[in-house]
């Protein structure tokens, strides 16, 4: 049986761990709420960028742009892979990259596979599988998330479609759909799928008698502003998943945090318990020695 010393400072060291975890719970609560925000913020201007995007592809033909033909043969893909810079957030991290290595034993399985990777976790893990890595981004998924970055390597991802370096672009990340619920999620981006369905899981379901707008005016053709709207739309989807992998973590944390701090609070229930009885054995002990000393004297 322990010493009653050493309970103690077993006590000590579990509510000083339920201080930090406390704490870490008040941070990841904090910034949940900005990443919220933002999330919820851009989502009106995607919502409308889709449907703009629907009116004017009702007006252009299928072949309007290269980013819209399937290839023939899929040989190359490119996974971007989004995941947290930091761990102590659950099974968040590890569900992100279990999604991904499903991926690469069914989908993909005997296609060259190359990896971006958005957040230090994902990099660390296709880094020790030793898979290809195209480019990272580190300190861009749990901070702000900035708009450039979609952009940028967004870009970088057409202009490699289009030179035939990669044939498929899939995108992982994690669809925050509440505060207890964030699902590991792929979605295809290049080339890109059916405006149709894209369009449907952008835009809130309209009623029944309502279309995409017929009074969008083209200027100069719906074909060339379908040529320029189609880039920016794989810039929208990947920054919307980045905004919704950073809210994700969050929340995973916050609620990671405060699963640790409940159970520092039943560890010291447990061990003051046991501090407790421990006591209790030790002045059983002593008041046993001191009757049984009186008894030698009194014989």
């Amino acid at each position: 049986m322990a010493t009653l010393k050493e309970v103690q400072s077993k006590i000590v060291s579990v509510k000083k761990t339920k201080q930090i975890t406390s704490a870490m719970k008040m941070v990841a609560t904090s910034r949940l709420r900005g990443a919220q925000n933002a999330m919820e913020a851009f989502k009106p201007y995607a919502s409308k960028f889709a449907e703009v995007l629907g009116s004017i592809a009702g007006k252009s033909g299928e072949d309007a742009s290269p980013l819209l033909v399937p290839r023939e043969e899929v040989k190359k893909v490119a996974l971007l892979l989004c995941t947290s810079d930091r761990g102590l957030c659950g099974g968040f991290n590890i569900n992100l990259i279990d999604k991904a290595e499903k991926m690469l034993r069914s989908e993909l399985e005997g296609k060259e596979v190359s990896f971006v990777c958005y957040g230090k976790k994902g990099r660390d893990w296709a880094r020790k599988q030793g898979h290809t890595r195209d480019a990272e981004y580190i300190g861009v998924v749990g901070g702000n998330v900035e708009f450039s970055v979609a952009s940028g390597s967004g870009q970088t991802l057409i202009n490699r479609f289009l030179e035939g370096a990669v044939d498929e672009v899939y995108l992982i990340y994690s669809d925050f759909q509440g505060m207890a619920k964030q699902i590991p999620t792929v979605k295809q981006i290049l080339p890109i799928p059916s405006l149709d369905e894209m369009v449907a899981d952008e835009v809130q379901s309209p009623a029944e008698d309502e279309a995409f707008l017929p009074e969008h005016i083209c200027e100069p053709s719906s074909d060339a502003l379908l040529g320029e709207m189609l880039p920016k739309n794989v810039f929208i989807q990947i920054y919307d998943a980045l905004l919704q992998t950073s809210t994700s973590e969050h929340a995973a944390r916050m609620r990671a945090m405060e699963n640790a701090t409940k159970a520092c609070e039943d560890m010291v229930d447990e061990l003051q318990t046991i501090f407790n009885k421990t006591r209790q054995a030790a002045i059983t002990a002593d008041l046993m020695d001191i009757v049984g000393g009186a008894e030698a004297l009194k014989g």
